[in-house]
């Protein structure tokens, strides 16, 4: 990087403005705001400190697996990977949450290719079932599968 000094050379390079950037100001900013964050960074802990009591009770298990009601292009409808008529999707799905005895979310896929009033159908049986909330399933824009509740 060169300096330009004064009374080198004509007049009119005396006058011509820098082209050169001085970057000291901007690094000593910088430095100034890392050290503040580097000293804040420590004061934001989440909640309060504290010694938790030891106990012997065993972890709580996983929650289950979810539910996937699926409908097909051709229209069949399958219970996760079994296939089960419409009309009995209701029992079936209220039998199933019952001998699991768990709350496990319901999730139901359509082909895209299916009127929506079909899915829509499905998901009224699966709310006769008492499931209380449904989500359907989605393929994103990006690229794989994307949730959207009910």
């Amino acid at each position: 990087m060169a300096i330009a000094t004064p009374g080198r050379g004509t007049e009119e390079e005396d006058a011509a403005p820098m082209s050169e950037i001085n970057v000291t100001p901007l690094v000593d900013v910088m430095l100034v705001l890392l050290i503040i964050f580097m000293v804040a960074a420590p004061m934001m802990m989440v909640g309060v400190p504290v010694s938790l009591p030891q106990t012997s009770a065993q972890r709580l298990a996983q929650t289950a697996p979810p539910v996937v009601v699926t409908v097909t292009r051709e229209g069949r409808v399958f219970l996760r990977q079994e296939e089960v008529a419409e009309a009995d999707l209701a029992a079936r799905l209220r039998a199933l949450r019952e001998a699991e005895a768990n709350d496990a979310p319901v999730y139901v896929r359509g082909d895209r290719a299916i009127p929506y009033g079909e899915v829509m159908r499905v998901m009224g049986r699966v709310a006769a079932a008492g499931v209380a909330r449904v989500s359907l399933i989605a393929e994103g824009e990006a690229a794989g599968p994307a949730i959207r509740a009910r």
